[in-house]
Parts: structure tokens; sequence; C-alpha cells
């Protein structure tokens, strides 16, 4: 028997009489009680503090922060931020491993955490995240761009973006957002779409599994936290962008990304720069060691990317929406940019993901 319950909810009534031989649950102050009431095997997969008795199976959030910090710091942010929930259990640990990481390099980090009270449920601490705007807004703005930031989940990363549209600041251009969860509710959904750790939730689930029948078999269980790792980073718009400190030349590879899919071309970036051809050339070698005619194809093959990704559009459907006239074109583009046709591609993500 299983129960689809939301978080930070009391136990049901009904488990009380059910016939139940083991729990799989996210256990916390409300419902230990309760639960040890039942008199059977349970396993924790929330992990907001130590049950004695209870194991434990939990995301392992030091390498969900690696993987974040690294994301960011491969496109060149050297300035980072960190926006979170504070007594948020979650948050506050990543928190602590996204410092460490940045403090060992050197580089700045601005923390802004919604204050919260120490006991209350994460539901309430996640909304208090709505009526934030305005201090969020004043320390957004306080940040210097080029800032990559890393938020708790992804529902503050949708909070923090759109927070940023409000107040103008350039995503990812000015601010870069990663988030954590991978949720498809709200990552491709946000705008821009929000780049995210996807944790490896199924092995969470299957392992509490292992656990929960090896004490029902009588065998031994650890004591510890057992850590399961997260699977990768899943980039989308939030973070597809070369930190760049020369301010103009990121407002030009923002027009690009935003319009390399319409068909332009070299001489409409000139005719929107504010830099003759030879000093927008010139710049850009300096800034991102390419030019502006790949960084152009490096757009389109970015939304080709994501289409592949995120739908089940054909080639020739997707053609069009890249910029492109002829799918063998595309194909060529893409097998020489990637290493690999847009086929191979999809079928190389689709077995990751399963």
């Amino acid at each position: 028997m299983h129960q689809e319950m939301t978080i930070d909810v009391h136990l049901p009534d009904w488990m009380k009489e059910a016939p139940i031989d083991g729990v799989i649950a996210r256990v916390d102050q409300s419902t230990i009680g309760p639960l040890r009431q039942l008199g059977v095997p349970c396993v924790d997969v929330r992990c907001s503090g130590r049950f004695p008795g209870i194991p434990q199976v939990e995301t392992d959030d030091r390498l969900v922060a690696e993987l974040a910090f690294e994301h960011l710091w491969d496109r060149g942010f050297r300035r980072f931020a960190f926006c979170g929930f504070q007594f948020a259990h979650y948050s506050d640990t990543r928190v602590q491993y996204f410092r460490e990481l940045v403090e060992e390099t050197g580089c700045p980090l601005s923390i802004y955490e919604t204050p919260g009270e120490r006991n209350a449920s994460l539901s309430v601490l996640e909304k208090s995240g709505l009526v934030d705007a305005e201090a969020m807004s004043t320390w957004l703005g306080s940040l210097q761009p080029p800032t990559g930031l890393f938020v708790c989940n992804d529902i503050r990363g949708q909070q923090v973006l759109n927070v940023c549209r409000g107040v103008g600041l350039a995503v990812p251009d000015d601010i870069g957002v990663i988030g954590v969860d991978d949720d498809d509710a709200i990552c491709p959904l946000s705008d821009p779409p929000l780049s995210s750790v996807r944790p490896d939730a199924e092995r969470v689930g299957y392992r509490a599994a292992e656990i929960l029948d090896a004490m029902l078999n009588g065998r031994a269980v650890p004591e510890v936290v057992e850590y399961i790792p997260p699977k990768r980073v899943v980039q989308r718009m939030s973070t597809q962008v070369s930190a760049i400190e020369d301010r103009e030349v990121a407002r030009i590879c923002r027009f690009i990304r935003e319009h390399a899919c319409d068909g332009i071309d070299v001489s409409d970036v000139v005719q929107y720069s504010t830099l003759s051809r030879r000093q927008l050339e010139r710049r850009f070698r300096s800034e991102l060691n390419r030019t502006p005619h790949e960084e152009i194809t490096n757009s389109q093959i970015a939304k080709v990317k994501q289409l592949l990704t995120e739908t089940d559009m054909t080639l020739e459907q997707i053609t069009p929406l890249a910029g492109y006239s002829h799918k063998e074109s595309l194909s060529a583009v893409f097998k020489r940019e990637v290493g690999e046709t847009p086929g191979e591609y999809r079928r190389r993500l689709n077995s990751i993901s399963d």
C-alpha cells in the first residue's frame, strides 16, 4: 500500500489501522512520534534531522553544490551568489558546501536568504519567498555583473527569475541562475528556462526500498545517512552564456542569443552594436576567443539541443525554428560542431535519462 502525499502533512488516520509492514517517509518532528507508534520499520528520505533507529537516504548535497559551482565556473563566472530560505535544511546544507567551494577559489560570494522561523514547515518557508520581492530585488541589484547565482531549489529559482525580470536584470548576461531538482513543472516554463541540477530521485527511492526490505527480513542496516549522487546539470537558457566583463559584448551576445534563429547575420549584429565591424571582431576574440558568426552558430546549435532534449519534434520541424532552410544543412553543421548527428545526440541523451 502507498499514499501520495505532499510535504509537511500529518500522518493520516487510516495508517493507524491499516495492515502496514513498513514505511518510507519524509520524516520530521511532527511525524516521527506517530510513525514510531505504528511499530513497523521506517526509512526516512527527507533527512531534516537525525532519528535514532531510522535509516536515512538522501541526495548528496555536497555533490549538488559541486555540480552547480563547476557549471557556473565553466561558463566563466568569477563572482558568485547564493539565494535560499533561512532554516530550510536543504538550503542550509547547500549554501555551506557552495561557500566552501567559492572560498577555495578566492572569488567573492554574496548570500541572501529569506528570513524564516526555525520550526516553520518547508511549505511556509518556501511561500515566504513570494512576499520577499522588494528585499530580494535590492540584493539582486547590488550584485556586480556578471555573477553566477546558485539557488537552493527550483522554487527559489523561479522566484529569483521573476524578480530579475521585474527589475530589468538580464539573465543570464548579468546573472546566470542554476537551481536544484530539475522540476519539469518549473524549469522549462520559467522565463528564461531554468538550468538545474538533476538529483537521482529514482535511485533514492530504490535504495530506500532495499533498506526497508532488509529491515523487514531482519538484516542489519546502516546507522549513517546514505547519500546518493545527483545525475547531472540540465542546462537551459538561464546559464546559456559565457560570462563577459565587457558589457557591450555581453549586450551583443544577448541580441545574438535572442535573434540567432531569426536568420540574422553578422551585418545585423554590427548594425545593433555601437562598435565597428573591426572593433566587434577584435573584442569578441579578446573576450570569447571566437567570432560573432561563431556565436550565432553556437546559439542556433543550443536551440537545436534544447528541442532535441525537451521535445519529440522531428528534425524537419526543428530546422526552421533554428534559423535553417534545409535539414541537411542543419544536420551537417550540428555534426561539425557537436561531433554527432542530431539523431545520435537525442538517442544518447535519452539513454542517459533512462
